[in-house]
């Protein structure tokens, strides 16, 4: 059975990733470079994903996230990753259907943004975890929502760029509330000099604190 791992990919026989001599499934695996998230993010060894991703994304999406970064750290330019030989590694079973646990795993990753298809066999893999959103946040019991909120107290920045993201935060949402989409947003901090990562922060704030806002109201509509 030849096994589909992109669900919205439909390759010909020829392009099943399986090689002809070996009739091994492979797959091109690649990083995904990211600006801001390789910035502010965390490798998936390091103790915040431990603690705060792995009760979100399930410890087999941990595990397969932190496989592909020590693979792609040997070899940066990609790897052809053979797939049953790394589900057997992983204590993901021998099957390889659809409906497999490596397919459910690698459709994990794709679900939660930490990998993206870019064809039928070819798969790009943030090698940095982004902070938890406010919607993953509330996934955790409370008391590592607890731990999470005290662990970033730590890193608070300084009053002087705290006062610089209050202003970020502002100018932002005056300019969602004026019907600006959140790239607008952010390519408009940019040009009135915020750090690309600050502007990126900001934007996605005032898109949410937009949206909250409007929720009562939208929810009283017939």
């Amino acid at each position: 059975m030849l096994v589909q791992l992109d669900p919205n990919a439909t390759p010909s026989p020829e392009e099943s990733g399986r090689s002809p001599a070996t009739e091994r499934l492979w797959l091109r695996v690649e990083p995904w470079p990211d600006p801001v998230i390789d910035k502010v993010g965390y490798d998936p060894r390091s103790e915040y994903v431990e603690t705060f991703w792995l009760p979100v994304l399930g410890p087999s999406t941990t595990w397969l996230l932190r496989h592909f970064t020590i693979r792609l750290e040997e070899s940066p330019e990609g790897i052809e990753l053979d797939v049953e030989d790394t589900a057997r590694s992983l204590g993901l079973g021998e099957r390889l259907s659809p409906n497999a646990p490596f397919a459910r795993t690698l459709k994990r990753c794709v679900d939660f943004n930490m990998a993206e298809w870019r064809g039928p066999r070819h798969l790009a893999v943030r090698l940095r975890l982004p902070p938890l959103a406010r919607r993953h946040l509330r996934r955790l019991p409370e008391s590592l929502q607890a731990r999470h909120e005290a662990a970033q107290e730590a890193l608070r920045p300084a009053p002087a760029v705290e006062s610089l993201r209050r202003h970020g935060c502002r100018l932002a949402l005056s300019l969602v509330d004026l019907g600006e989409d959140q790239e607008t947003t952010e390519h408009q901090l940019r040009r009135w000099r915020f750090h690309p990562a600050l502007a990126t922060e900001c934007a996605a704030w005032a898109v949410e604190e937009r949206a909250r806002r409007a929720a009562p109201q939208e929810s009283a509509d017939p």
